[in-house]
């Protein structure tokens, strides 16, 4: 089987790009239509280039019915390690590299509907090492358990078709990964979460590739599910106050513990894409403690690892 090399990728990631923000325009325009006739939001692209080289497309939706502000990010940038990037691969010697992904991160109006994330890559060095990276995860308002578990078992069922052991590996890392270390709870519900795929005696390249393909191609049945089942489930301003303090979390730990952030802002990259993960408003109170037995407290006792949703 040919193996594919890092062209064959970079254009996949391109086309998953077009595709994904094809069904979230598309799902946003039928909330619209179902809503009041009004038009559904679209993405604004900008293009970009990496001084130190490579580029990408950045595309944002700021102006959706569903989706308040969503970020869907491609590129492919390559060039000098860093030193900190050396130090982060645990590499003695310098070395150039290329790496290529998508990255989404989409927050909707409606705080009944989840911010999702997704992110798939591949990283090549140029003494020959390689590896994919990626997962998707989502981050619920108000953790409902049954949306959990479906939301699970549709990545298990990814995972299944390709490894039998993927799933409950990479659903582990995920707890462990997005995990807020100072406010000592998950970011949401998790998912998968995996890095530093290669081949090996049994998994070729091209296993790997394919698998990374199914995780990619699984973001927007998923979301877009979410999306018709819940834009339109009633709200009030105490879900928004809610809302805004969870969005606070998540920029909390996009700041201070992504490795992708880091990686983005120590190797020069856009600033403004880098950070299209932000939500367009958060919030922050002092001391801030749910009322015992409320939905809210609910929803901050299954922010925990370990959950077996499926």
């Amino acid at each position: 089987m040919q193996q594919p090399d890092r062209q064959q990728i970079t254009t996949y990631l391109q086309g998953l790009q077009d595709q994904i923000c094809t069904a979230l325009e598309t799902a946003d325009g039928l909330a619209a239509n179902l809503a009041d006739n009004r038009t559904g939001g679209t993405f604004r692209e900008d293009h970009w280039q990496r001084p130190g080289g490579g580029g990408g497309r950045s595309r944002v939706m700021a102006d959706g019915i569903v989706i308040e502000k969503g970020g869907v990010g491609f590129s492919a940038v390559e060039g000098e390690a860093s030193a900190a990037t050396l130090r982060q691969l645990n590499l003695t010697e310098p070395a150039d590299f290329y790496a290529t992904g998508v990255s989404i991160v989409i927050h909707p109006r409606n705080p009944r509907v989840p911010i999702i994330h997704m992110n798939v890559r591949y990283f090549e060095l140029s003494t020959g090492t390689y590896w994919f990276g990626g997962g998707i995860d989502l981050t619920p308002h108000y953790v409902v358990p049954e949306d959990a578990r479906w939301f699970h078992q549709q990545l298990k069922t990814v995972c299944d078709q390709h490894d039998p052991a993927y799933y409950s590996r990479f659903k582990t890392w995920a707890d462990d990964y997005f995990y807020i270390p100072h406010r000592q709870e998950t970011r949401g519900v998790g998912g998968i979460f995996f890095d530093y795929l290669k081949e090996n005696e049994t998994t070729s390249k091209a296993d790997l590739f394919a698998f990374q393909r199914a995780v990619g191609e699984s973001f927007a049945p998923i979301y877009t599910h979410f999306m018709a089942q819940n834009h339109d489930l009633p709200y009030s301003p105490r879900e928004q106050h809610w809302q805004g303090l969870r969005r606070g979390r998540y920029v909390e730990f996009n700041l201070a513990w992504d490795r992708g952030t880091k990686f983005g802002l120590e190797t020069n990259g856009r600033t403004e894409s880098i950070l299209m993960s932000m939500p367009p408003q958060a919030n922050w109170l002092y001391d801030y403690h749910p009322e015992p037995n409320s939905p809210e407290a609910d929803t901050l006792s299954l922010l925990r690892k370990g959950v077996n949703w499926v």
